[in-house]
């Protein structure tokens, strides 16, 4: 049962170690319960202790825990605190015991440390100064131990270490001409591999009696077909050792005369386990091989690679990329001997458990990863459908409401209960594939860091289909291919209604801000890719045109590292379209590291060597330079393109009317004083100070401004219609603030009241300008908050004048809803009459917090990392959609709901009511007859 666990806790440090959620949990039968640690606090090495304790080192080997595996509680936490810190770590759990204690050794930070697997109590450290410790030996017989190390890539270093004390016994130090690419793997207690600074030799390390003594071979000489460079693998098997060459994984062992012999040659897209102890010094370990859509599982023994234990074939499917990695355990069968079983994680992060040839559970783990989110409408249900055809007869349809009824009035067995649950997940009007009129049926695209896209039904969150993109697979044209964004592609309303509607997926082959982009077409209906380009310019940014063509493809541009524009689709109509606007386009960019905003506009099309219609070159045409010595960009923030702004004024209670200034080119800055940049606390209140602009991104214009002394980030903001409102910490009150500007145009400040625009005394459809001055006026006030915020959205509705809520994701990985009115600038202490009647809350130092206003209820979003409102059609409702590592949605209504039935409101009681008042009005009327004619005849 240990080793079970200890599998799935090792595959979460694989996860750990390229998500965005650093977390551990313990998961069998594919459930899970999380222990989300930190942004900051990445699971660097795991292990088991006692066979009891989970042990995860992690803050960059700064931080040790143990965990009960049982429960995954955590038993006890211990920092480690060494001479600097460093980016290397080891973690070794030894089986030998000082006064009835198992050690556990740790290296970080340039010191090795000694820890107590009972309480965490460190028993005796050692400095090890510029060295990096790569292997610690566990003695075989005696008390001594030795760590071997790499300083300045060409010296190699052996401690003999009394295992008990701490006493630092004998050094030997090696110079290695050429260098070492610092790996370095265990084959024998008293052999080590590593591979030289080229990556092309091995070289063989022997330590006796603590003395260093090293050979090369040519990996050529090994494999003939070999080019490049070669990788080692930790596979950790006793005598055998892995190198990845070229397109093939490469076992190799040392024979008697210390030389060096390839065991066995095998496909690169296969993955190999670690070495697993089921018997009495026994070891296996697994080897899995992909071919198609099959994969190959081996078990071979460690100490006899020609004995294969176990072979199986497994049917997976072939959407989900190749085999990452491999996790084998053991158990005993009904006969009592062992069995295997083995955990694989495939490329697009997802997680199977194999077992006898068959897939026993598998889950889409990389939805833990979703990088973007964006909507797709369902199909609208055909017409001409029957009731009898759409339930399965109307037999059917008569027994699911008999057995309804029967759930409902407390009459059910044990299996009609079953049936009215398959029955309920069969028939229910959440799980159609096609549109409702209320608009809550809806598909969640959601991006993963993998590349995988999925499509989530709102109504009960299955996945309807998924698509692991080609291009978005490593390859050799593209060796680490990185998810970006999704935009809407193709949107059909009334040009192209027999379209389906179609999201475009933007990645980029490499990390840097420079590598080639990746575009791929999917249909959001079916899954399918529609289309898919590998872009010979970079993709910086990407700017959605309110443009569409005549089968409802939106126009867009692509921003490459150059500053040029890339027009897509490339397409003779979408060129005339955008040649039309061509004057009317202007973009902005942020240059954080330089401290700088910049404007710009379109200058002509590309020079280059190929001509390229679709290409066009910028202009630079404003900037903002921020001065470096007081101010340091850390937030930005503008209104979604998509927002709907359902009214342009606010009518006062005194019948006066302010126009809001709504402009899509409104953009929020937060700088902060250089020192305050880091995190909360490390500056004193005189040396920090937030500084928060609004600007016109069109002309650069800078509208307004305003400085929080003595205050720090971080800063979440939010930005819709009119107003911002931002997140920050207030240094001087040593409390979280929210401030919030709404700002209006002055310019129709004329308009005194309704009756005008009425009466059609103003034109308020005239053309507007960006480069004409505005007249603005801002009103702004600052309040007090309980909590640390990681996210902060908006409500958005599809209908009518809606009142806003907040969305606020906080530090406990739950969402609350806060409504807008507490953060209007015009509260205050003792409100008018004429306040009050215009909705206006006291004024209170705290915005209040209503345990019933968390959306979440008593549940959380561990790894909350970002949330999103989608409208409903039915007006003053909206479906809101959080996500971390576990994802939440739930259905809102800001300004109440009208009164409706639910999807679950049983009709069919509903209608046995009614027959059954009417037939109990019928008796009684009868009854009723018959008792005055017996009392008329008396």
């Amino acid at each position: 049962m240990a080793m079970a666990i200890r599998v799935s806790l090792l595959f979460f440090l694989f996860l750990s170690s390229s998500l965005l959620v650093f977390s551990l949990y313990e998961d069998q039968a594919g459930l899970a319960d999380w222990h989300v640690l930190g942004e900051n606090d990445r699971i660097d090495h795991i292990d088991i202790a006692l066979g009891k304790y989970v042990i995860t080192l992690s803050s960059k080997g700064s931080i040790i825990r143990a965990w009960n595996l049982p429960d995954g509680q955590m038993v006890w936490e211990s920092f480690l605190v060494g001479k600097k810190p460093s980016e290397s770590s080891l973690l070794t759990v030894t089986d030998l015991k000082v006064e009835r204690d198992n050690l556990i050794l740790v290296y970080s930070n340039d010191c090795l440390h000694a820890i107590s697997s009972l309480d965490g109590a460190a028993l005796w450290n050692i400095e090890l100064e510029s060295v990096e410790l790569q292997q610690l030996i566990k003695p075989v017989s005696g008390d001594v131990m030795y760590a071997v190390g790499i300083s300045g890539s060409s010296k190699l270093h052996a401690y003999g270490i009394n295992i008990k004390t701490g006493e630092l016994l004998n050094q030997d130090v090696v110079d290695f001409p050429g260098g070492l690419s610092g790996d370095i793997s265990l084959v024998s207690s008293e052999i080590l591999v590593a591979l030289d600074a080229s990556r092309t030799e091995l070289v063989l390390i022997s330590l006796k009696d603590g003395k260093l003594n090293f050979q090369k071979t040519n990996i050529h000489e090994l494999v003939p077909q070999f080019s490049g460079e070669a990788a080692l693998l930790p596979v950790n098997l006793e005598g055998i050792f892995a190198v990845k060459c070229n397109s093939y994984i490469v076992f190799l062992r040392v024979n008697d005369q210390s030389k060096l012999e390839v065991v066995d040659k095998i496909e690169d897209s296969s993955a190999v386990s670690g070495a697993l102890s089921f018997k009495e010094d026994q070891l296996a370990f697994g080897i899995v091989q992909q071919g198609g859509s099959q994969i190959h599982l081996t078990v071979k023994l460690g100490n006899d690679y020609s004995t294969d234990i176990l072979k199986e074939s497994i049917q997976i499917d072939p959407n989900r990329g190749t085999v990452q990695k491999v996790f084998i355990n053991n158990y005993i069968r009904t006969d009592r001997s062992y069995g295997f079983r083995a955990l694989v994680v495939m490329e697009d992060h997802s997680v199977s458990l194999l077992q006898q040839g068959n897939i026993v559970w598998s889950r889409e783990d990389g939805l833990a990863s979703i990088v973007d989110v964006t909507t797709s409408e369902l199909p609208l249900e055909k017409k001409g459908v029957s009731v009898a055809k759409v339930e399965q007869g109307l037999l059917e349809w008569l027994k699911g409401h008999i057995l309804k009824l029967k759930g409902t009035l407390m009459l059910a067995s044990p299996e009609d209960m079953v049936a009215i649950q398959a029955l309920r997940l069969q028939s229910s009007e959440k799980s159609k594939l096609t549109r409702d009129h209320n608009g809550f049926r809806k598909l969640l695209i959601v991006l993963t860091k993998s590349g995988k896209v999925y499509a989530l039904h709102t109504g009960d969150g299955r996945v309807v289909w998924s698509t692991f993109l080609p291009n978005m697979r490593k390859s050799d044209t593209c060796e680490n291919p990185v998810a970006l964004n999704l935009y809407q592609w193709q949107v059909p309303h009334h040009h192209a209604m027999d379209e389906n509607p179609a999201v475009l997926v933007v990645g980029r082959c490499g990390n840097g801000i420079d590598a080639p982009g990746i575009l791929s077409i999917v249909d959001t209906y079916s899954g399918k890719e529609l289309s898919s380009l590998s872009l010979t310019h970079s993709v910086v940014d990407v700017i959605p045109l309110p443009f569409a063509d005549s089968t409802e493809k939106r126009l867009h541009l692509i921003v490459d590292v150059d500053r040029n524009l890339h027009l897509y689709p490339k397409t003779p109509e979408a060129a005339a379209i955008f040649e039309r606007e061509y004057i009317n386009v202007y973009w902005y960019s942020v240059d954080a590291e330089n401290n700088m905003l910049r404007g710009h506009g379109l200058k002509s099309k590309c020079m280059s060597e190929i001509a390229d219609e679709f290409c066009f070159s910028s202009r630079d045409l404003w900037s903002i330079v921020f001065p470096s010595d007081s101010e340091k960009i850390i937030a930005t923030v503008a209104r979604k393109a998509s927002e709907a702004v359902h009214t342009q004024a606010k009518v006062m209670a005194d019948r006066n009317v302010l126009f809001k200034y709504i402009s899509k080119n409104l953009l929020f800055v937060a700088t902060v004083a250089p020192k305050g940049a880091g995190e909360i606390g490390s500056v004193t209140p005189d040396e920090s100070w937030l500084v928060v602009y609004l600007i016109d991104t069109v002309t650069g214009r800078i509208l307004h401004r305003v400085t929080h002394h003595g205050s720090q980030g971080p800063v979440r903001a939010v930005f819709s219609e009119n107003w911002v409102v931002y997140h920050y910490f207030n240094l001087r009150a040593n409390r979280y603030e929210m401030s919030v500007i709404e700002i209006y145009d002055q310019s129709r400040a004329d308009i005194k009241n309704v009756w005008k625009l009425i009466l059609g005394k103003h034109n308020l459809t005239s053309p507007v300008s960006s480069y004409s001055r505005p007249e603005v006026m801002t009103k702004s006030q600052t309040y007090f908050f309980t909590h640390s915020v990681k996210t902060v959205s908006v409500t958005l509705t599809a209908k009518g004048i809606t009142a806003k809520q907040l969305l606020i994701g906080t530090v406990g990985d739950q969402v609350l809803a806060l409504d807008k009115r507490f953060l209007d600038p015009r509260r205050s202490i003792k409100p008018t009459a004429t306040e009050l009647e215009d909705g206006i809350i006291p004024l209170t130092d705290a915005l209040p917090i209503n345990p019933q206003s968390y959306v979440t209820h008593a549940l959380k979003v561990e790894g909350l990392r970002g949330i999103i409102s989608v409208p409903a059609k039915l007006e003053s409702t909206t479906l809101v959609f959080a996500y971390g590592a576990d994802l939440y949605l739930t259905r809102l209504a800001p300004s109440k709901t009208y009164d409706s039935l639910t999807d679950e409101f049983s009709y069919a009681l509903l209608l046995l009511t009614i027959v059954v008042l009417v037939a109990a009005i019928f008796v009684t009327w009868i009854m009723s007859e018959r008792k005055d004619l017996r009392d008329k005849w008396r």
